[in-house]
């Protein structure tokens, strides 16, 4: 891996998006809504895959490193008639993001899509982000999934199941909305999954597929239907026979929550472990009903992955919104997991500013200690990082650092994972 001997400069951008690099002025970054001046150390070149964004209505922020000092950078350098945006990246899958991009968010009129946002600068020829590795996994790298090989079998496949309505679904997932996991339904490989609730009980504000009309764009439609368990078992069966490395995994963006199709789901991991053992199922849920969690384990489920915006439960509850349940709801099943005996993991989506504040890292460690759970998943959180901070009412201070957060998880709890993606459970 490079490794950067100073910072990168300031990258920015013209109101037609072209991008451009500041001649001294250096990158700098945001932990909730402060400045921060990250160490050249913090920086990792741009991951292969990733996207950059301009920010538009947004200066940036840059920093004079002989000076001491930090500016706005409202209008282009070379054309001081001109607005200057902000930049952005979003990076591939498996990396976690230290800061937010520097830029002056005040003026924007609108909303960003739901994208995890992340500083970026330039330095000797390449683009550099803080972030670090949370879990390479070759099966999600857009190498992987290249449509000229994609088309066909999704050809084949929906004419051969033809009357299969998840089927159809999935292939729009696949070739609209790009899904690694939906277009692995076609390559009958890994990770297979199985949206089947159009209804949630939560108004997440960072929802991929639902969100008010004073929101942002989710970024695609929602399932509209619950599929039959034998639509379910169509597909998901052969997968478990026949796949490499299976996984069968419920809950996905493309739905609500899979806990309010539990009798649905039931059914169909009963069936399918009345017929095999091998490969794993998983269930990916927002935990809120653990009453329908201990029903789907005791049909044979194998691992289970509870979303998690925050350990405290006033900030999880300004971001879920839940509607009949509660944050101990959610704790409960996550203890009820843990005592089933299945591999139990939480999806914490982190951000910079709230997750890795005192606070939060105490409560993230006082939940780990009461459910003894397996694995953490650290997920960047898709959202406008303005909005957020003013929905989640955080208050003005920077958090630590995700890596010094980490770093004190892994030391108290010496048998925690981390990672990035749900785990295949090797049964054959």
């Amino acid at each position: 891996m490079s490794i950067l001997r100073e910072l990168p400069y300031l990258v920015y951008a013209d109101a037609q998006g072209r991008i451009y690099n500041h001649s001294y002025l250096k990158t700098v970054g945001k932990s909730g809504e402060q400045i921060v001046i990250p160490k050249p150390q913090d920086f990792i070149p741009l991951p292969e895959g990733s996207k950059l964004f301009f920010l538009p209505q947004c200066p940036p922020v840059g920093y004079d490193e002989k000076k001491g000092h930090v500016y706005l950078v409202d209008t282009l350098p070379f054309r001081r008639d001109e607005p200057c945006y902000g930049v952005a990246a979003f990076m591939s899958p498996g990396y976690a993001r230290l800061l937010l991009p520097a830029v002056e968010y005040s003026q924007k009129d609108y909303l960003l899509p739901l994208w995890a946002y992340t500083a970026v600068g330039w330095y000797e020829g390449r683009y550099w982000v803080p972030a670090f590795l949370v879990e390479d996994n070759s099966h999600w790298h857009p190498s992987q999934y290249d449509d000229r090989t994609l088309l066909p079998r999704v050809k084949e496949k929906c004419k051969r199941f033809s009357k299969n309505r998840l089927l159809q679904h999935l292939k729009i997932c696949a070739t609209e909305y790009h899904c690694f996991a939906a277009k692995n339904a076609f390559y009958e490989r890994w990770e297979f999954p199985v949206p089947t609730s159009p209804a949630c009980n939560a108004r997440c504000l960072g929802c991929l597929s639902w969100q008010e009309e004073e929101g942002c764009k989710a970024s695609h439609h929602r399932i509209e239907f619950t599929p039959k368990v034998e639509e379910i078992i169509e597909l998901a069966l052969p997968h478990l026979l026949y796949a490499e490395e299976p996984i069968i995994s419920f809950g996905q963006g493309c739905e609500g929550e899979p806990l309010l199709a539990g009798e649905t789901i039931v059914k169909s991991v009963k069936e399918m472990r009345r017929q095999t053992n091998r490969g794993a199922i998983n269930l990916n849920t927002n935990g809120s009903l653990p009453e329908v969690v201990a029903k789907i384990i005791d049909a044979g489920l194998d691992s289970i992955r509870i979303s998690l915006s925050s350990a405290r439960p006033e900030y999880y509850h300004r971001y879920y919104r839940p509607l009949n349940y509660d944050f101990n709801a959610v704790k409960t099943s996550i203890k009820l997991a843990k005592e089933k005996g299945i591999f139990t993991m939480i999806n914490y989506l982190i951000f910079p500013g709230l997750s890795d504040t005192r606070a939060e890292i105490d409560a993230l460690k006082q939940l780990i200690a009461e459910t003894g759970l397996d694995l953490v998943q650290l997920k960047n959180l898709n959202i406008d990082p303005y909005w957020y901070v003013k929905e989640m009412q955080l208050p003005y201070t920077a958090g630590i650092g995700m890596e010094k957060m980490v770093e004190e998880l892994k030391e108290e709890f010496p048998d925690l994972k981390f990672g990035y993606y749900n785990q295949y459970l090797a049964q054959e």
